[in-house]
């Protein structure tokens, strides 16, 4: 009893404060579990659109249907809003990107208004970015300048690796003009430039000379130490003599 008081007496001289209970030894791990958390909510690997996407049994038959339908444009969006609405969330994207892979625009474009209206929708650079691209290859101005108007209502914020490949990907389509409205954005943007998003687009603007050299100026100006190699100037009249001499 007089070693505990003893201690008791140490603990009030030198100011520190007796506890009434043993420490939460749980806390650290409670408050590195919430922050992890936070943490895999902002990551890119928690999107949605990253994962793997599989279709399920309520998913196909609405596809199929879905294709059938097309053609009748009443019974489309009758079903539209009284099934595929009612889809789940994992379904609803497997079908829009099961679309995008076999090219359908219009279905595409169908099932993306639909995403969009869905309550635990959130704006996101991956649903965007594989809209655009699929846009894209299939050379669809008007519904890819749509999808740009909507990203940037909500503030979607694309990264440099992205907009080099969405220059890409319409300059490959023969779209030169929506290509540099992207690279303008790109110019434009907040994030830091980096210099292999330039080179992707300095290779697909190869059929583009005059666009190619505005781009290759900007790339020479924001990295002075770095080399670019050219195609020899008669590449593509090369290209173009053998291509008239197989149609002859």
């Amino acid at each position: 009893m007089w070693r505990c008081g003893g201690n008791l007496l140490r603990r009030a001289c030198t100011g520190r404060p007796v506890l009434s209970h043993p420490p939460n030894r749980n806390g650290g791990a409670i408050r590195a579990l919430i922050v992890g958390s936070n943490a895999a909510a902002s990551s890119p690997s928690a999107s949605i659109w990253r994962r793997k996407k599989e279709l399920g049994k309520e998913g196909l038959m609405a596809a199929k249907e879905l294709k059938r339908l097309q053609s009748d444009p009443i019974r489309l969006e009758r079903f539209i809003k009284s099934s595929v609405s009612r889809l789940l969330k994992s379904d609803l994207v497997a079908v829009l990107a099961e679309f995008q892979r076999q090219e359908l625009v219009f279905l595409s474009m169908k099932i993306y208004e639909v995403v969009r209206k869905e309550i635990w929708y959130r704006p996101d650079t991956f649903f965007y970015r594989d809209m655009l691209l699929m846009l894209a290859r299939n050379k669809r101005v008007d519904e890819g300048r749509k999808v740009w108007k909507d990203l940037k209502s909500e503030g979607v914020l694309f990264d440099q690796h992205t907009f080099g490949d969405l220059v890409r990907a319409f300059s490959d389509a023969g779209l030169p003009e929506e290509a540099m409205h992207v690279y303008d954005e790109m110019r434009n943007s907040t994030e830091p430039p980096l210099s292999l998003p330039y080179r992707v687009i300095l290779k697909g603007l190869l059929p583009y000379p005059d666009l190619r050299e505005k781009v290759k100026d900007d790339f020479l100006e924001l990295f002075p130490d770095m080399i670019i190699y050219d195609p020899p100037e008669d590449l593509f009249s090369d290209e173009d003599w053998r291509n008239e001499n197989r149609d002859e």
